[in-house]
């Protein structure tokens, strides 16, 4: 089955909200074996959303449109349905009822607008909302000569996603021409996406028409989709099997999950599995190491806390750095991101202490030490060690990048793959 995406309103054309509903129903779309061939976006202009409906009911088996259903002058889909279906629209008394007792419940007087919130085109089923008053609408019929499926959402995403989960995936899943796709995600850190890939080599003896890999960056790591499109489960079960088992061995270390797995998870995981606490010394991140690390439910069993000494005063008189230390390398050096480490662990009484310390940009940045320059140090009870990296020349991916970086030196050594030879002993 092809499927064809339109997210309507002016508000995503100019930038105002980000369209995360077409990634969202591309991912789940994708998942069910239907193949999205084209996503549009079009502003709140009826003839714009009637041409661009058209040439997806002509060109696809699936169209799905999003927003446009509220109760405002500008959520004209319903009436773009109607027109383009010729079909009516009528009051649907007992969804006009939900709406009110919608309302009511919530101690709040109905809208006057709120109407028309139970107005549907003749023809379409109603799909219920679990989330919000607007339900979707649902087409299953003959247009352009052919069988064709028309969902209709709201654009509010967690009201798009509640509806698609409950009541257009298992339509869609009842369809003969709808094949269930295997997928299975590997999470690394620590490598960057060409690396990962030298590193992986040559897999075409595994890949194919029936299997095939993704690689998905971002600044927490790469993510690698595995996708299995045969029709038997257990062969594609088994094509994926042996795909990862490739990668974990080539890739090595730097797989550390699999799924929604992220890195300041596992590396929770770890610190708890160990029994260790951990404190961060912050200068060029800002405190988002330990934002980071407190996301995760539970973190108060291994975090204590942060000393953000983003200035050389606070580094020397919260973290005991030696000003000529300072004075001598600069403060974003090794000898300072050792202190910090094994200062902010002093500071706090912890078993690990981690730091940063860089020059994220735009300016600061020297011929010896370019923007995206970065020492990160790491202290435990047995010794302490720092290392540098350089990144890019944008400040707000730099921080994520330093951050990334930084708890990645943290599991590694938790995991006994750090290189002895840079370490320092206590």
């Amino acid at each position: 089955m092809n499927a064809h995406l339109l997210t309507i309103g002016d508000e995503l054309l100019i930038g105002q909200t980000t369209n995360t509903n077409a990634a969202w129903l591309g991912e789940r779309l994708s998942r069910l074996g239907v193949q999205v061939e084209r996503t549009v976006t079009v502003g709140d202009d009826p003839d714009t959303m009637r041409d661009e409906l058209g040439r997806a009911v002509r060109q696809a088996r699936l169209t799905v449109l999003t927003g446009g259903l509220g109760p405002t002058h500008d959520d004209v889909t319903r009436q773009v349905l109607a027109d383009y279906f010729e079909a009516p629209l009528r009051t649907d008394d007992e969804i006009l009822d939900r709406i009110r007792r919608y309302y009511e419940r919530r101690g709040r007087q109905m809208p006057r607008s709120a109407p028309a919130l139970a107005q549907v085109p003749e023809g379409f089923e109603t799909l219920d909302n679990p989330v919000g008053a607007a339900v979707g609408l649902w087409f299953s019929g003959t247009l352009e000569g052919a069988d064709r499926l028309v969902a209709v959402l709201p654009g509010i995403p967690q009201e798009m996603n509640g509806i698609f989960e409950s009541a257009v995936e298992p339509r869609l899943r009842a369809e003969e021409d709808v094949h269930a796709v295997a997928h299975r995600t590997l999470v690394t850190s620590g490598i960057g996406e060409s690396a990962l890939q030298e590193r992986l080599g040559d897999l075409s003896d595994l890949l194919g028409e029936e299997l095939g890999l993704a690689y998905l960056p971002s600044t927490s790591g790469v993510r690698l989709r595995l996708t299995a499109t045969n029709g038997d489960t257990a062969a594609a079960q088994n094509q994926l099997d042996r795909l990862e088992a490739r990668i974990r061995e080539r890739a090595g270390a730097h797989v550390i999950g699999t799924g929604d797995a992220e890195l300041e998870e596992v590396l929770g995981r770890r610190l708890r599995a160990a029994g260790r606490t951990i404190a961060s010394a912050e200068s060029a991140t800002g405190g988002l190491i330990g934002h980071r690390l407190t996301g995760v439910s539970g973190s108060s069993a291994y975090y204590e806390g942060s000393v953000v000494a983003y200035a050389n005063r606070i580094k020397r008189s919260v973290l005991g750095v030696r000003a000529d230390a300072i004075e001598e390398h600069g403060a974003v050096s090794e000898p300072v991101a050792l202190q910090m480490a094994g200062g902010v662990r002093e500071a706090l009484d912890v078993d690990v202490g981690v730091a940063t310390t860089g020059i994220a940009g735009p300016t600061g940045g020297t011929e010896e030490k370019p923007v995206g320059t970065v020492w990160l140090g790491y202290a435990d009870g047995v010794g302490a060690r720092a290392v540098r990296r350089q990144f890019v020349e944008d400040r707000t991916l730099n921080k994520e990048l330093f951050a990334t970086a930084a708890l990645d030196l943290v599991r590694r050594r938790l995991e006994e793959r750090t290189d002895e030879d840079d370490w320092i002993p206590r």
